[in-house]
């Protein structure tokens, strides 16, 4: 079925990840859903300077963009909006003039019914703020529209030199001038900030502590542990660390501490898990109070060896029959007109008999009848059938903070023999294997879908992801190779709620795009928590 896109440039590939690409009894080439229960959904939406993919979630009708400090919210232009077959809207002239979203929008596409989609954006501005002689980092506020600085006590308030202070976008004006001429910040003041025709009001105050170096705080993983401190800018600091309850203290080497105008950060690895410590900071004779803190767990995820199997009919299930499980497969989906397309790798050295998992690629239907099914191995469930797609629940409860996760594999790449319209390009050409985890902070587990018309799939720029790892491997190997895959983390601070995991012998199996008969054998999992990586 042809979307119907009612404004169509060149269109900007969205990361596609290996996820199963399932085939159902029901409906082999097109979904036979009454057409009354179809709902008026936006599958793709661009504007020009955004800084990733749109955040588009079609169960609560909502898309959402971040945008670059330079673009003018009040108007922006759209490059891409593609919605369902047969919707329609009564007004586009706000999709071909452009839109205003300094607040959230309404926007209505109908198809038998009204469907009314809540559209917002946020500009990720780069604010700072500076004064020398300040202890720290200064606090901005954006919401509250304030900036506290720290000075050490004594410190003459009313002489504050502003080193650099930008509290807009990037062509945003303040005034009056704070960088001209000191400020004075006995009292608080307040400045006004103008962007694109629009002022608001910012206030700068200041503090005084008699605190020269402060250990500010400690983020503590597993086997790391970060460390920030704050001190007069211009001081040298150094970090201390210890077993809580023991006497002699253990300096951290320069080499892992980084300034950046008096906030310091330190990295401190090859702690034990769940020990607590004691650290401290100190700048010349004066030193900060004691923080203590306790280092997390080493979890590994249940049955990463790929041992644990049991055969519900045709449906090959990877964990024990009356265990709980911890991965999921798309073999529900594949069964339906053939067999299981992730089964158990047979080992006679194995307690059970079994030791890794084989996912293969495999066209699942007959003759012309049917879809390219992509094998796959997941942290998570397999929720329903939808037509001939599959929803999917990724992620396992999971709190830890991994440096990288290793994983043993085995691959075989075969030409990519179907596609649909979108990669059909890639035919002919290696098929490409995929193994990645993320780790989420959001409430539940993340949701799949794969249906063109109510697609939602995982990317790492997503607003809940903590961390992101990910191989891919566009030929055959010679054996088995491992793979360290490092975790990327935004910050050091968010602690994750789910881990996610998957594997999948086809990159573009979300897309049922890949080639029959590639077959990727995975035989280990394993999640590190130390630095340095290993080689």
């Amino acid at each position: 079925m042809t979307r119907h896109n009612i404004f169509s440039p060149l269109r900007n590939p969205a990361i596609a990840l290996g996820v199963t690409a399932i085939f159902a009894m029901s409906g082999c080439i097109e979904d036979d859903t009454p057409y009354p229960f179809i709902h008026a959904n936006i599958l793709e939406m661009a504007v020009e300077g955004q800084l990733r993919a749109a955040s588009i979630d079609s169960v609560s009708r909502t898309v959402s963009f971040v945008l670059n400090d330079s673009v003018n919210p009040a108007s922006l232009k759209v490059t891409r909006f593609v919605i369902t077959p047969g919707a329609h809207m009564a007004d586009t002239a706000q999709i071909v003039n452009g839109l205003n979203l300094t607040d959230t929008l309404s926007l209505t596409l109908s198809i038998y019914q009204d469907y009314v989609w809540k559209i917002s954006a946020t500009r990720q501005l780069n604010l700072g703020f500076k004064a020398k002689g300040q202890i720290g980092n200064t606090v901005i506020d954006p919401a509250l529209r304030t900036v506290t600085l720290t000075f050490p006590t004594g410190f003459n308030l009313a002489q504050v030199e502003v080193e650099q202070a930008r509290l807009g976008g990037a062509y945003s004006v303040i005034t009056p001038s704070l960088t001209d001429s000191p400020i004075n910040l006995t009292t608080p003041l307040t400045v006004n900030v103008t962007e694109f025709g629009k002022t608001e009001s910012w206030t700068i105050s200041a503090l005084t502590t008699d605190l020269s170096v402060e250990l500010t705080s400690v983020d503590a993983w597993t086997n790391v542990a970060w460390l920030y401190a704050s001190a007069e800018s211009g001081r040298k600091v150094s970090f201390y660390y210890r077993v809580a309850g023991e006497e002699g203290w253990s300096q951290i080497s320069d080499d892992n501490l980084t300034d950046n105008n008096g906030s310091w950060t330190c990295s401190l690895s090859a702690l034990s898990p769940s020990t607590t410590y004691e650290a401290r900071a100190t700048a010349g004779e004066d030193e900060s109070p004691v923080v203590t803190f306790t280092t997390g767990e080493n979890i590994q995820p249940a049955n990463r060896m790929l041992q644990n199997w049991w055969l519900d009919g045709k449906v090959w299930c990877p964990w024990a029959q009356d265990g709980t499980p911890f991965w999921g497969t798309g073999n529900k989906g594949a069964t339906t007109l053939g067999d299981s397309n992730t089964t158990p790798i047979t080992d006679p050295n194995s307690p059970t008999g079994y030791a890794g998992a084989r996912l293969e690629t495999r066209f699942v239907g007959i003759a012309m009848l049917g879809k390219l099914a992509a094998g796959n191995l997941f942290a998570g469930d397999y929720v329903r059938t939808d037509g001939t797609n599959g929803v999917l629940s990724f992620g396992r409860p999971f709190t830890q903070r991994p440096t990288a996760v290793r994983v043993t594999f085995n691959y075989t790449s075969t030409p990519i023999s179907h596609s649909n319209n979108e990669y059909a390009h890639l035919k002919g050409q290696p098929d490409t294997c995929v193994v990645w985890s993320a780790l989420i902070d959001s409430p539940e587990p993340f949701e799949i879908r794969t249906k063109p018309s109510d697609r939602q799939l995982f990317s790492p720029d997503l607003p809940q992801v903590v961390a992101y790892a990910q191989t891919q491997r566009g030929s055959s190997t010679d054996g088995y190779v491992t793979a360290v895959i490092p975790f990327n983390y935004v910050a050091t601070n968010r602690i994750p709620t789910y881990i996610l995991m998957v594997a999948s012998a086809s990159k573009y199996g979300d897309f049922f795009t890949g080639g029959n008969g590639s077959v990727l054998l995975v035989k280990e999992w394993e999640l590190l928590y130390d630095y340095p990586l290993p080689e």
